[in-house]
Protein backbone atom coordinates (compact mmCIF):
# COMPACT_ATOMS: atom_id res chain seq x y z
CA UNK A 1 0.00 0.00 0.00
CA UNK A 2 1.22 3.35 -0.68
CA UNK A 3 0.38 4.55 2.80
CA UNK A 4 2.62 2.00 3.86
CA UNK A 5 5.45 2.22 1.47
CA UNK A 6 5.25 6.48 2.54
CA UNK A 7 5.64 5.65 6.01
CA UNK A 8 8.50 2.55 5.93
CA UNK A 9 10.17 5.60 3.58
CA UNK A 10 9.76 8.17 6.66
CA UNK A 11 11.56 6.01 9.08
CA UNK A 12 14.66 5.81 7.11
CA UNK A 13 14.27 9.63 6.14
CA UNK A 14 13.46 11.37 9.88
CA UNK A 15 16.31 11.87 12.23
CA UNK A 16 15.58 9.57 14.31
CA UNK A 17 18.15 9.62 17.92
CA UNK A 18 17.52 13.75 17.20
CA UNK A 19 13.66 13.61 17.35
CA UNK A 20 13.42 11.00 19.84
CA UNK A 21 16.02 13.31 22.26
CA UNK A 22 13.74 16.35 22.06
CA UNK A 23 11.20 14.68 22.76
CA UNK A 24 13.07 13.28 25.60
CA UNK A 25 13.82 16.70 27.53
CA UNK A 26 9.97 17.83 26.32
CA UNK A 27 8.79 14.46 28.77
CA UNK A 28 11.16 15.65 31.31
CA UNK A 29 9.89 19.18 31.54
CA UNK A 30 8.71 20.09 35.24
CA UNK A 31 6.17 23.03 34.59
CA UNK A 32 3.25 22.44 35.46
CA UNK A 33 1.34 23.62 33.13
CA UNK A 34 3.47 22.16 30.53
CA UNK A 35 3.84 18.18 31.96
CA UNK A 36 -0.38 18.80 33.02
CA UNK A 37 -0.90 19.37 29.25
CA UNK A 38 0.90 16.65 28.17
CA UNK A 39 -0.28 14.25 30.25
CA UNK A 40 -3.81 15.01 29.62
CA UNK A 41 -3.55 14.90 26.05
CA UNK A 42 -1.81 11.79 26.27
CA UNK A 43 -4.57 10.30 28.35
CA UNK A 44 -7.30 11.07 26.03
CA UNK A 45 -5.46 10.37 23.47
CA UNK A 46 -5.20 6.58 24.66
CA UNK A 47 -8.02 5.82 27.22
CA UNK A 48 -5.78 5.36 30.14
CA UNK A 49 -7.01 5.53 33.33
CA UNK A 50 -5.00 5.60 36.46
CA UNK A 51 -6.79 2.76 38.37
CA UNK A 52 -4.28 0.49 39.01
CA UNK A 53 -1.46 3.41 39.81
CA UNK A 54 0.12 4.44 43.30
CA UNK A 55 -0.90 7.92 42.38
CA UNK A 56 -4.29 8.48 41.23
CA UNK A 57 -3.68 12.28 40.00
CA UNK A 58 -1.99 13.94 37.08
CA UNK A 59 -0.90 16.47 39.24
CA UNK A 60 0.63 14.02 41.56
CA UNK A 61 3.56 13.52 38.94
CA UNK A 62 6.26 16.08 38.62
CA UNK A 63 6.78 15.41 34.52
CA UNK A 64 5.56 13.01 31.71
CA UNK A 65 7.65 10.73 32.26
CA UNK A 66 7.21 10.30 35.86
CA UNK A 67 3.69 9.37 34.55
CA UNK A 68 4.63 7.60 32.11
CA UNK A 69 6.84 5.18 34.32
CA UNK A 70 4.30 5.53 37.50
CA UNK A 71 4.20 2.68 39.64
CA UNK A 72 0.96 0.53 40.52
CA UNK A 73 -0.48 0.56 44.03
CA UNK A 74 0.37 -2.98 46.01
CA UNK A 75 -1.39 -5.92 44.81
CA UNK A 76 -2.67 -4.37 41.36
CA UNK A 77 -0.79 -7.43 39.47
CA UNK A 78 -0.87 -10.36 41.14
CA UNK A 79 2.61 -12.55 41.06
CA UNK A 80 1.88 -16.38 40.28
CA UNK A 81 3.98 -17.57 43.20
CA UNK A 82 4.04 -21.37 41.81
CA UNK A 83 7.53 -22.49 41.77
CA UNK A 84 7.67 -23.62 38.33
CA UNK A 85 5.96 -20.65 36.51
CA UNK A 86 7.12 -17.97 34.45
CA UNK A 87 5.34 -14.73 34.22
CA UNK A 88 5.17 -12.05 31.84
CA UNK A 89 8.02 -9.41 32.37
CA UNK A 90 5.36 -6.35 31.61
CA UNK A 91 2.03 -5.55 30.63
CA UNK A 92 1.56 -5.75 26.79
CA UNK A 93 0.91 -8.21 24.49
CA UNK A 94 2.31 -11.16 22.78
CA UNK A 95 3.81 -10.52 19.32
CA UNK A 96 5.67 -13.89 19.03
CA UNK A 97 7.09 -16.47 20.22
CA UNK A 98 8.61 -19.76 19.74
CA UNK A 99 11.63 -21.63 18.72
CA UNK A 100 15.17 -20.00 18.17
CA UNK A 101 15.67 -22.48 15.14
CA UNK A 102 19.20 -22.28 14.20
CA UNK A 103 20.07 -19.35 16.29
CA UNK A 104 17.30 -17.38 14.14
CA UNK A 105 14.25 -15.31 15.82
CA UNK A 106 11.00 -15.31 13.83
CA UNK A 107 9.95 -11.24 13.80
CA UNK A 108 7.30 -11.10 11.47
CA UNK A 109 5.84 -12.63 7.53
CA UNK A 110 9.20 -12.39 5.71
CA UNK A 111 11.02 -11.10 8.06
CA UNK A 112 13.83 -12.48 11.50
CA UNK A 113 16.82 -12.07 12.62
CA UNK A 114 19.54 -13.59 14.48
CA UNK A 115 20.24 -13.88 18.04
CA UNK A 116 23.63 -13.04 18.00
CA UNK A 117 22.58 -9.75 16.43
CA UNK A 118 20.29 -9.13 18.77
CA UNK A 119 22.51 -9.80 22.05
CA UNK A 120 25.59 -7.99 20.49
CA UNK A 121 26.83 -9.87 18.46
CA UNK A 122 28.85 -12.00 21.04
CA UNK A 123 29.39 -15.94 19.98
CA UNK A 124 29.42 -17.30 23.01
CA UNK A 125 26.95 -15.22 24.59
CA UNK A 126 24.56 -16.01 21.49
CA UNK A 127 25.66 -19.81 21.91
CA UNK A 128 24.06 -20.30 24.74
CA UNK A 129 20.00 -19.66 23.15
CA UNK A 130 20.96 -21.54 19.68
CA UNK A 131 18.14 -23.76 19.54
CA UNK A 132 16.34 -22.47 22.29
CA UNK A 133 12.90 -19.98 22.77
CA UNK A 134 11.67 -16.05 22.35
CA UNK A 135 9.00 -14.31 22.90
CA UNK A 136 8.40 -10.67 21.88
CA UNK A 137 6.03 -9.04 24.23
CA UNK A 138 4.84 -5.30 22.83
CA UNK A 139 4.04 -2.76 25.36
CA UNK A 140 1.71 -0.10 23.88
CA UNK A 141 1.45 3.49 24.58
CA UNK A 142 -1.50 2.39 27.08
CA UNK A 143 0.70 -0.02 29.08
CA UNK A 144 2.39 -0.07 32.68
CA UNK A 145 5.41 0.56 31.28
CA UNK A 146 8.31 -0.77 34.45
CA UNK A 147 9.67 -4.20 33.09
CA UNK A 148 9.35 -7.36 35.96
CA UNK A 149 11.96 -10.38 36.45
CA UNK A 150 9.89 -13.46 34.75
CA UNK A 151 11.98 -15.80 36.47
CA UNK A 152 14.22 -15.21 39.70
CA UNK A 153 17.83 -14.45 38.75
CA UNK A 154 21.18 -13.06 39.12
CA UNK A 155 22.59 -10.64 36.96
CA UNK A 156 25.64 -11.64 34.90
CA UNK A 157 25.95 -9.28 32.20
CA UNK A 158 24.75 -6.15 31.28
CA UNK A 159 24.75 -4.47 26.94
CA UNK A 160 24.28 -1.88 25.51
CA UNK A 161 23.69 -2.33 21.84
CA UNK A 162 23.49 0.88 20.18
CA UNK A 163 21.28 0.88 16.79
CA UNK A 164 18.97 2.89 15.03
CA UNK A 165 15.00 4.04 16.23
CA UNK A 166 12.41 2.50 14.07
CA UNK A 167 9.37 2.40 14.76
CA UNK A 168 7.82 -0.64 16.64
CA UNK A 169 4.05 -1.82 14.70
CA UNK A 170 2.86 -4.05 12.81
CA UNK A 171 4.42 -1.94 9.60
CA UNK A 172 7.63 -1.72 10.70
CA UNK A 173 7.63 -5.52 11.97
CA UNK A 174 7.09 -6.70 8.20
CA UNK A 175 8.62 -4.28 6.44
CA UNK A 176 12.24 -3.48 8.04
CA UNK A 177 14.69 -6.10 8.13
CA UNK A 178 16.07 -7.41 11.66
CA UNK A 179 13.85 -4.73 13.44
CA UNK A 180 14.65 -5.63 16.89
CA UNK A 181 18.00 -6.39 15.89
CA UNK A 182 18.74 -3.16 14.93
CA UNK A 183 17.20 -0.90 17.05
CA UNK A 184 19.27 0.71 20.55
CA UNK A 185 18.66 -1.46 22.73
CA UNK A 186 19.66 -3.09 26.45
CA UNK A 187 20.52 -6.70 27.04
CA UNK A 188 20.59 -8.06 30.60
CA UNK A 189 21.77 -11.73 31.05
CA UNK A 190 20.81 -13.62 34.01
CA UNK A 191 22.30 -16.93 36.02
CA UNK A 192 18.54 -18.90 36.61
CA UNK A 193 17.39 -22.37 37.58
CA UNK A 194 16.61 -22.74 33.59
CA UNK A 195 20.07 -21.58 32.68
CA UNK A 196 20.79 -18.09 31.38
CA UNK A 197 18.26 -16.16 30.44
CA UNK A 198 18.45 -13.01 28.00
CA UNK A 199 16.17 -9.95 28.86
CA UNK A 200 16.28 -7.46 25.84
CA UNK A 201 15.12 -4.20 26.27
CA UNK A 202 14.54 -2.50 22.79
CA UNK A 203 13.79 0.89 21.95
CA UNK A 204 11.82 2.84 19.29
CA UNK A 205 10.99 6.28 17.77
CA UNK A 206 10.60 9.04 20.23
CA UNK A 207 12.07 6.04 22.99
CA UNK A 208 14.00 8.58 25.09
CA UNK A 209 15.98 6.14 27.54
CA UNK A 210 16.02 2.61 28.88
CA UNK A 211 16.79 2.33 33.22
CA UNK A 212 17.91 -0.35 34.83
CA UNK A 213 17.02 -0.48 38.89
CA UNK A 214 20.67 -1.36 39.14
CA UNK A 215 22.60 1.04 37.08
CA UNK A 216 19.49 4.19 36.79
CA UNK A 217 19.94 5.70 32.88
CA UNK A 218 22.15 3.32 30.75
CA UNK A 219 21.74 5.32 27.40
CA UNK A 220 25.29 6.26 26.21
CA UNK A 221 26.06 9.60 25.02
CA UNK A 222 28.30 8.54 22.97
CA UNK A 223 25.88 5.26 21.73
CA UNK A 224 28.92 3.02 21.59
CA UNK A 225 28.58 -0.51 22.61
CA UNK A 226 29.12 -1.20 26.26
CA UNK A 227 29.72 -4.39 28.26
CA UNK A 228 29.52 -4.45 31.88
CA UNK A 229 30.08 -8.25 33.79
CA UNK A 230 28.40 -8.08 37.33
CA UNK A 231 30.59 -10.96 38.91
CA UNK A 232 31.79 -9.36 41.64
CA UNK A 233 31.14 -10.12 45.57
CA UNK A 234 27.93 -8.18 45.83
CA UNK A 235 25.78 -9.24 42.68
CA UNK A 236 22.56 -7.89 41.79
CA UNK A 237 19.87 -10.66 42.81
CA UNK A 238 16.38 -10.08 41.59
CA UNK A 239 13.37 -12.35 42.66
CA UNK A 240 10.56 -12.94 40.05
CA UNK A 241 7.91 -10.24 39.53
CA UNK A 242 11.36 -7.84 40.72
CA UNK A 243 11.29 -4.71 38.90
CA UNK A 244 14.37 -4.54 36.84
CA UNK A 245 13.80 -1.57 34.37
CA UNK A 246 11.86 0.54 32.85
CA UNK A 247 11.23 2.79 29.69
CA UNK A 248 11.12 6.37 28.96
CA UNK A 249 8.49 5.91 26.04
CA UNK A 250 8.10 2.22 24.02
CA UNK A 251 8.33 -0.63 22.97
CA UNK A 252 9.48 -3.99 23.29
CA UNK A 253 10.65 -6.59 25.41
CA UNK A 254 12.34 -9.71 23.82
CA UNK A 255 12.88 -12.81 26.43
CA UNK A 256 15.52 -15.50 25.04
CA UNK A 257 15.53 -19.19 27.01
CA UNK A 258 18.00 -22.02 26.36
CA UNK A 259 16.53 -25.18 24.94
CA UNK A 260 14.69 -27.54 27.04
CA UNK A 261 13.52 -25.38 29.71
CA UNK A 262 10.00 -24.52 29.20
CA UNK A 263 6.66 -25.28 27.67
CA UNK A 264 4.73 -22.13 26.78
CA UNK A 265 1.40 -22.01 27.65
CA UNK A 266 -1.24 -23.09 24.96
CA UNK A 267 -3.45 -20.29 25.52
CA UNK A 268 -1.05 -17.34 24.04
CA UNK A 269 -1.32 -16.67 20.77
CA UNK A 270 -0.99 -13.59 18.45
CA UNK A 271 -1.83 -10.18 19.87
CA UNK A 272 -2.78 -12.40 23.30
CA UNK A 273 -2.73 -9.32 25.90
CA UNK A 274 -0.28 -10.02 28.95
CA UNK A 275 -0.21 -8.51 32.21
CA UNK A 276 3.21 -8.28 34.60
CA UNK A 277 2.71 -11.35 37.14
CA UNK A 278 0.78 -13.51 35.13
CA UNK A 279 2.07 -17.13 34.02
CA UNK A 280 3.58 -17.56 30.36
CA UNK A 281 5.10 -20.16 30.47
CA UNK A 282 6.36 -23.54 32.95
CA UNK A 283 9.49 -24.86 33.18
CA UNK A 284 10.04 -28.49 31.62
CA UNK A 285 11.39 -29.50 27.97
CA UNK A 286 8.82 -28.54 25.46
CA UNK A 287 6.54 -31.13 22.77
CA UNK A 288 8.18 -30.82 19.45
CA UNK A 289 5.48 -28.76 18.57
CA UNK A 290 4.24 -25.83 21.67
CA UNK A 291 3.74 -22.28 20.25
CA UNK A 292 2.34 -20.69 17.62
CA UNK A 293 5.06 -19.46 15.94
CA UNK A 294 6.72 -23.36 15.85
CA UNK A 295 6.93 -23.89 12.19
CA UNK A 296 10.14 -25.22 10.04
CA UNK A 297 11.83 -21.93 9.03
CA UNK A 298 12.69 -21.60 5.07
CA UNK A 299 15.36 -19.91 3.73
CA UNK A 300 15.67 -16.92 5.29
CA UNK A 301 12.37 -17.16 7.79
CA UNK A 302 9.49 -19.08 9.50
CA UNK A 303 6.22 -19.41 7.04
CA UNK A 304 3.98 -16.68 8.39
CA UNK A 305 1.23 -18.93 7.35
CA UNK A 306 1.76 -20.93 10.44
CA UNK A 307 3.24 -17.42 12.63
CA UNK A 308 1.41 -14.54 12.92
CA UNK A 309 2.50 -10.42 12.60
CA UNK A 310 3.74 -8.07 14.58
CA UNK A 311 1.35 -7.06 17.24
CA UNK A 312 -0.36 -3.47 16.23
CA UNK A 313 0.54 0.16 17.91
CA UNK A 314 3.24 2.55 17.18
CA UNK A 315 6.06 3.45 19.67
Amino acid sequence: MLKDDLFIASQYLLPQHLLSRLVGKLAECEHTGVKNFLIRQFMDQFGIRLDDAARQSRDDFKSFNDFFTRELRPGARPLDSNANAIVSPADGAVSQLGKIRDGRIFQAKGQDFTVLELLGGDEERARQFRNGEFATIYLSPRDYHRVHMPITGTLKEMVYVPGSLFSVNQTTAENVPRLFARNERLVAIFETDVGPVAMVLVGAMIVAAIETVWSGRVTPPLRRLSVVNYENPQPVELEKGAEMGRFLLGSTVVLCFPENTLQWDRELENGSPVRMGKRIATIGAAPAANAFSDEPADDDSIDADEANAESGGDN
